[in-house]
């Protein structure tokens, strides 16, 4: 197996939770380093990696992959950076912060022969996983209504300058949002029009931090909320179908897990606790069916599995940068909307 040459243009939270963990471990990605502005810890956690000055330092080292993962108001820039300068990407969502700015870097990937993914992460958590393995098996019949829930309790601020002041990145219908989003598309393909609601809740806040949006397909609507103010949490997914009803509260580990130093062990990682199971509530065969379902295993290993096979492989990326156009259609979608109190069409 050929080694990806990797870099990280950052090695904050994302890089050391989300990024190095994974690619460390794969037998099919080289780790080379990360851009690092002013702490240099990247050492302390793989020796044998370089910490690179800047991000020319980084482009014209022998690099095949780079991952970028540093704020969203960057991610044009840096992106087009590396993308001119022949290297394959994987952006973080938000994929950027115009849907004009995800059509160039796309447009770019396409010329110049390189895949471009986005790290989409949330379509490989537990939950996630069971509530596409339900909607795909069709025990619900014809689907009528679904709500995604991405909530938390936090009024306090975020002390990451970059998320709590007024900036084209900041807020939660593009930190929370794209996750939601992404989740929504991935289920059922783009929405004909977008209604949304977007609040400031928070003391002191002037970035949006509360958020409900409406995507309206023909026969089913979809509704996406993210919100700090939630002490007692609502069921991550809900799915309402002619024959029955799936319920599933968020219990995705991985994070909590990677945050904790916890490395991937492909054996046991991403196993949620059995409390945590979904209810399902449907007729089967004629039979009434109310009963708790076995929640799927998570792995985020499976996403740089799918980048692997992209660039070793001529695969489609796991998550192509067109899948970011439609994310960023929705959420300049909900903005409009926002703004003028209309439904938009998409």
């Amino acid at each position: 197996m050929e080694k990806i040459k990797t870099a990280l243009l950052s090695y904050g939270m994302s890089g050391k939770v989300f990024h190095a963990p994974f690619l460390a471990i794969h037998p099919g990605f080289e780790l080379l380093g990360s851009w690092e502005r002013s702490k240099k810890v990247i050492h302390e956690d793989y020796p044998s990696v370089k910490s690179y000055a800047s991000i020319e330092e980084l482009l014209a080292a022998d690099v095949d992959l780079v991952i970028v993962n540093t704020p969203v108001g960057t991610h044009f820039e840096y992106a087009k950076k590396v993308l001119l300068a022949g290297k394959h990407a994987v952006v973080e969502k938000a994929f950027t912060t115009t849907v004009a700015e995800a059509e160039e870097l796309a447009g770019i990937a396409r010329e110049k022969g390189l895949k471009l993914a986005v790290f989409q992460n949330r379509r490989w958590d537990s939950d996630f996983k069971t509530v596409q393995k339900i909607i795909n098996e069709g025990v619900l019949g014809e689907l009528v209504e679904a709500e995604f829930h991405f909530d938390r309790y936090n009024p306090l601020l975020s002390a990451k300058a970059h998320k709590e002041t007024a900036n084209d990145g900041a807020g939660i219908l593009k930190d929370l949002g794209p996750h939601l989003i992404d989740q929504a598309v991935a289920l059922f393909g783009s929405p004909k029009s977008v209604f949304a609601d977007i609040r400031t809740t928070r003391e002191g806040s002037v970035v949006d931090d509360w958020i409900d949006l409406l995507l309206i397909y023909a026969d089913l609507r979809v509704r996406l909320k993210a919100g700090f103010f939630v002490k007692e949490a609502n069921p991550a997914y809900t799915i309402h179908g002619k024959k029955g009803s799936f319920l599933k509260p968020r219990g995705d580990v991985q994070e909590d897990d990677l945050k904790a130093g916890k490395k991937p062990n492909l054996e046991l990682w991403g196993t949620e606790s059995e409390s945590l199971q979904g209810l399902l509530h449907t007729e089967i065969d004629g039979k009434e069916i109310r009963e708790k379902i076995p929640t799927l295993k998570g792995n985020y290993f499976s996403f740089f599995d799918g980048v692997y096979d992209a660039i070793s492989n001529h695969k489609t990326e796991p998550v192509t940068a067109q899948d970011g156009v439609k994310v960023m259609q929705i959420i300049e979608a909900a903005i409009a909307s926002n703004t003028q109190q209309k439904v938009i069409n998409l």
